[in-house]
C-alpha cells in the first residue's frame, strides 16, 4: 500500500472528518500535489502552481459537464435532486425561468403557448429542459416554452 496517498491511507479522525465521505479541501489540495508531482517544496515555480490551477479548472469544467450529461439521463427524481444538489455545492444552478419576461439572449425558445392576456405576453410559461449557469456564467440555456397571444 505505499504507493498509495497518505490522505487515503491514514486512519478517519471522528473529530475531524466528515461522515458524508466528503474530502476536505486541505485534502483535496494534497490530492492534487500528490498526483501532479507538485508538492510544495523549495524550488516550486509559479508557473508549476500556475499550471496545476489551470489543469484543476479544466478538470472541474469537465466533471460539471459530466454531471449535466448524467443529469440529463437520470430517470430517478432523487438521483437528479442530488446531482443539482452537489453542483449547487460548488455554485453550478439550476435555470428554470418560468414566470419571467423570455430572453432571448439567455433562454431558448422550444415552443409557444397561445393566451388571451395580454400581461402573459412574451412570459416564460414552461421549462423544457433545465438550464444552468456556473455562478454568473451560463453554462446552457434553459429551453423554454414561452405564452404569445393570440
Amino acid at each position: 500500500m505505499s504507493g498509495m496517498p497518505a490522505w487515503f491511507r491514514r486512519e478517519p479522525d471522528a473529530d475531524t472528518d466528515d461522515p458524508t465521505g466528503q474530502i476536505p479541501a486541505v485534502h483535496m489540495a494534497q490530492i492534487i500535489e500528490e498526483a501532479d508531482g507538485t508538492a510544495e517544496s523549495p524550488d516550486a515555480s509559479d508557473a508549476d502552481v500556475e499550471t496545476v490551477l489551470t489543469r484543476a479548472l479544466a478538470d472541474r469544467q469537465a466533471l460539471i459537464q459530466l454531471c449535466l450529461y448524467a443529469l440529463d439521463r437520470a430517470r430517478s427524481g432523487g438521483v437528479v435532486e442530488r446531482i443539482e444538489q452537489g453542483l449547487a455545492g460548488i455554485g453550478v444552478t439550476a435555470v428554470r425561468p418560468d414566470g419571467q419576461r423570455f430572453d432571448p439572449s439567455c433562454h431558448e425558445a422550444g415552443g409557444a403557448v397561445l393566451t388571451d392576456d395580454p400581461a402573459l405576453d412574451g412570459v416564460v410559461a414552461e421549462t423544457e429542459v433545465v438550464g444552468f449557469a456556473d455562478h454568473e456564467q451560463l453554462l446552457r440555456a434553459p429551453v423554454v416554452t414561452v405564452y404569445t397571444k393570440r
